[in-house]
């Protein structure tokens, strides 16, 4: 067996909005595999906004990644050789191994994921049956905490977590005002998406647009911006309100985030605070199996939608990745569909 194996390795830490030689290609030639492992044909690789914050050198939540090393990044692919009684060869699997074409793992890591039987296109398990579904689902119910007849306000509504949350406080009897950034964006969040209100924070009239959106002020802010739109969020938030923090995209491209803006000295300078923390999705790991089961359930109901957007081509990805921060995809989440060598 011989397979070439292409890796987008982190090669600097950017300033700003990165560029392509933050990263360097670089071809590996696999051609065993040992026992108990799996070698993973890689078909797409999901492209996230929190990979922003991985390449910096600064203390976060997570390590950075690091240099020399393949960008970090969760991948959908299939088993092509087996050495395990775990996986056989034909497996759909998950891997947070990587911007790669190929992946060898032990069959027993814990950054592996088995996809359930399903016609359910394999891209979905890396969108709404994936991380960011899980994200949403555990960020809303753990956190958020939503009862039937309040209002939830989620920012990014269009994109990969925010489409889930908004869907998922719907069945559950809330109120839903999504926010995104222009007409078409706001027209798929109430028209497919079935939210009550779509805030186009775009259009220049954030602040008002809200409080007409809000007359019984905000119970639940699921936060994924930061800056302005928190900002104008803050005031309407009721007593007793709950945010779970996400993310803030807007400040990702900072050079020192210690020194930014976020949504914890915005909410933390209220008279009255909300319930606020920044959460991560791996607080709820040993979970993740029966929510995805529940989602892909809903999705298989029509009870929960969803759009991509896919880049064709690995050599691609860092522009797929600029794309996504600057909120020029659409949908749930962004694919690089790789265009994969055949094995030798």
């Amino acid at each position: 067996m011989e397979y070439t194996n292409k890796q987008y390795l982190l090669d600097k830490r950017p300033s700003g909005m990165p560029t392509d030689d933050c990263w360097k290609l670089n071809e590996e030639k696999i051609t065993s595999i040992k026992k108990n492992e799996i070698l993973i044909e890689v078909k797409y690789l999901s492209i996230d906004p929190y990979m922003r914050g991985r390449m910096n050198d600064s203390k976060s939540y997570a390590a950075p990644a690091k240099i020399g090393e393949p960008m970090t990044g969760e991948t959908a692919g299939v088993v092509v050789e087996s050495n395990s009684n775990l996986f056989s060869v034909g497996d759909k699997v998950c891997a947070h191994k990587g911007w790669q074409t190929y992946i060898k793992a032990k069959d027993t890591d814990a950054a592996l994921l088995k996809v359930p039987e399903t016609n359910i296109g394999l891209s979905s398990f890396l969108g709404t049956l994936g991380m960011p579904g899980r994200t949403a689902y555990f960020g809303l119910n753990r956190v958020g905490k939503p009862k039937a007849g309040e209002t939830l306000v989620v920012s990014a509504a269009s994109g990969a977590v925010g489409t889930v949350v908004g869907q998922l406080a719907k069945i559950y009897g809330c109120k839903v005002v999504g926010i995104a950034g222009g007409p078409e964006k706001c027209a798929y969040v109430n028209d497919v998406l079935g939210f009550d209100e779509c805030v186009d924070y775009k259009a220049g009239n954030l602040q008002q647009d809200l409080t007409d959106a809000c007359p019984n002020g905000i119970d639940i802010y699921f936060e994924n911006v930061g800056g302005d739109v928190t900002r104008a969020i803050a005031p309407l938030l009721n007593k007793g309100s709950r945010v779970p923090i996400c993310g803030f995209i807007s400040k990702y491209n900072e050079g020192d985030m210690l020194t930014v803006e976020t949504p914890f000295h915005v909410l933390g300078a209220l008279e009255v605070k909300p319930k606020h923390r920044f959460f991560v999705v791996t607080e709820w790991a040993n979970e993740w199996e029966a929510a995805t089961k529940e989602i892909l359930d809903l999705v298989k109901q029509d009870k929960m939608r969803y759009k991509e957007t896919i880049t064709k081509g690995f050599e691609n990805s860092p522009q797929a990745l600029r794309d996504v921060l600057t909120g020029k995809n659409f949908g749930t989440v962004s694919y690089t569909h790789l265009t994969l060598p055949t094995k030798a």
